[in-house]
């Protein structure tokens, strides 16, 4: 698949679950990946899933330009703004940016809109890996799953073009405050 092919993208967090989810649906499509990884035991089983169109680096690594002069970059996905910011240099106008945690999504957005660069959030719960196994199911019965995180921050950050300043819950239907 070439869904992605000619772009580029930071992936700034942890090389396991959603990120890694992420990451890994933007290879298959043919982008060019770069995500950050903690350890070097994450960084090396990151490398092994993502292959060659991928480089995983440390996190401070990537704050001195993910690729060369004038080479920029399409999507940003994070944690948070603050994890954003250190790459706006780097985003091409245009551009998307998808943050994990939703605070301050719309400021961001409006500080971003005059280059034209989306900056939406997806809202995650009831997520196989950080669910409370006490907790009841949300409203679809069962838990979901970094990959259906990940089609929603794509969607997000390729598909939803005239969409910026957005928090999209994925919760099964649990309709987070």
């Amino acid at each position: 698949m070439t869904r992605y092919a000619g772009r580029r993208a930071v992936v700034v967090g942890q090389a396991t679950g959603i990120d890694l989810a992420i990451a890994k649906r933007l290879v298959e499509g043919g982008a060019e990946v770069l995500l950050t990884a903690r350890t070097p035991r994450e960084r090396a089983y990151a490398s092994a899933e993502l292959g060659s169109a991928a480089r995983v680096v440390a996190p401070g690594a990537v704050e001195h330009g993910p690729w060369p002069a004038g080479q920029g970059v399409d999507f940003v996905f994070a944690d948070a703004v603050a994890t954003a910011r250190p790459l706006l240099p780097y985003l091409r106008d245009g551009g998307g940016v998808v943050l994990t945690t939703p605070a301050a999504v719309h400021e961001f957005a409006a500080e971003l809109a005059s280059r034209g660069i989306r900056v939406n959030a997806v809202a995650p719960s009831c997520i196989e890996a950080s669910a409370d196994d006490t907790a009841p199911l949300p409203p679809l019965g069962r838990l979901g799953s970094a990959e259906e995180v990940a089609r929603a921050a794509l969607f997000l950050a390729t598909d939803a073009t005239f969409t910026t300043g957005v928090r999209l819950p994925v919760d099964g239907g649990l309709g987070n405050p």
